[in-house]
């Protein structure tokens, strides 16, 4: 785990979720993630032991196609996104785009999905989970539908730390509007699996971008909420419907936005130009565990960051 800068970065970015929804696989598929797209974006560390962690996490999925190990600690990953972006000339007589080179950094802080679990890592490890929750500006919550619907704990974890971070936010850095002061990317994972993928194409939200050579189906981030509403229902606990509306009491609505991700993506055979919906599995059981079974194709992994970026420097 890298040690904290002595000046804090310009941004930070946290990640936010119950076991196993997620986060070091987003981790390790957002450097394809980044190459896959026509904008000019990409990421590199800012210190040795970040940049082993992301050569270490990007290999596991593209190279060994395995799943990276679960989260045991909390872990900063200090990285920076570069890009270009348009902004609009501040001169009063002229309201042009511009294009320009811009550099964020993000300290991303990989949270062990179990810190608020019954069986804790222990009060240290809390206490720095929220300590790293409060510093940030930007929130990634992962929550994944297959395992709500097969556990259902999703909302005990977020409620109980929302609950915690209010308490703070109240004090320091303050409130918004009587509300936390983050924003919030909220990532439906596992949009790969078939079960998601149906249910998005049965309420009419899966859509095929015709610029995509794989012809992957994905969901509009206007439309995500929709589908997370949808999947919750069928939330074993019964609670999860309550979470959407407890992140809206918690921050200001228009901050906090939902995208259907998967980090691997779909299957496409090698003999196949494109994304045949009844071979579209990119998982393989192998004894107790799941390999990942062709090359990754990520979906919307980078769009929750890159989101978030915006939001921030635009704030």
């Amino acid at each position: 785990m890298g040690q904290p800068d002595a000046k804090l970065p310009e941004h930070r970015i946290a990640m936010w979720g119950p076991p196993a929804s997620g986060k070091t696989t987003f981790l390790a598929a957002l450097s394809i993630a980044l190459v896959d797209r026509t904008e000019d974006w990409y990421v590199r560390a800012r210190d040795q032991e970040s940049a082993d962690a992301l050569a270490r996490l990007t290999r596991s999925l593209s190279e060994y196609r395995e799943f990276p190990s679960a989260t045991q600690a909390i872990e900063r990953h200090q990285w920076i996104l570069v890009g270009r972006s348009e902004r609009s000339n501040r001169f009063w007589r002229s309201r042009k785009q511009r294009e320009e080179l811009i550099e964020i950094a993000l300290d991303v802080v990989d949270m062990p999905g179990e810190s608020f679990a019954s069986r804790a890592l222990g009060m240290g490890a809390q206490e720095q989970m929220l300590t790293e929750l409060t510093r940030s500006r930007g929130i990634v919550v992962f929550v994944d539908p297959v395992r709500e619907a097969e556990v259902g704990d999703s909302f005990g974890h977020v409620y109980g730390v929302l609950a915690q971070l209010s308490q703070r936010a109240a004090q320091s850095p303050g409130l918004t509007r009587g509300r936390l002061p983050h924003y919030v990317a909220v990532c439906l994972t596992k949009f790969d699996d078939l079960r998601v993928r149906e249910s998005a194409e049965k309420m009419g939200l899966a859509s095929y971008d015709a610029d995509d050579p794989y012809r992957f189906p994905r969901v509009h981030d206007d439309e995500a909420r929709e589908l997370a509403g949808e999947l919750f229902k069928v939330s074993r606990s019964g609670y999860a419907p309550f979470l959407m509306g407890f992140l809206d009491k918690y921050f200001l609505p228009e901050r906090v936005r939902y995208f259907a991700t998967s980090a691997i993506g779909f299957y496409v055979a090698p003999d196949r130009a494109h994304f045949d919906p009844d071979d579209s599995q990119n998982v393989l059981p192998d004894g107790d565990h799941v390999r990942i079974r062709g090359p990754i194709h990520p979906i919307n992994v980078a769009e929750p960051l890159l989101w978030l970026c915006r939001q921030l420097t635009q704030a």
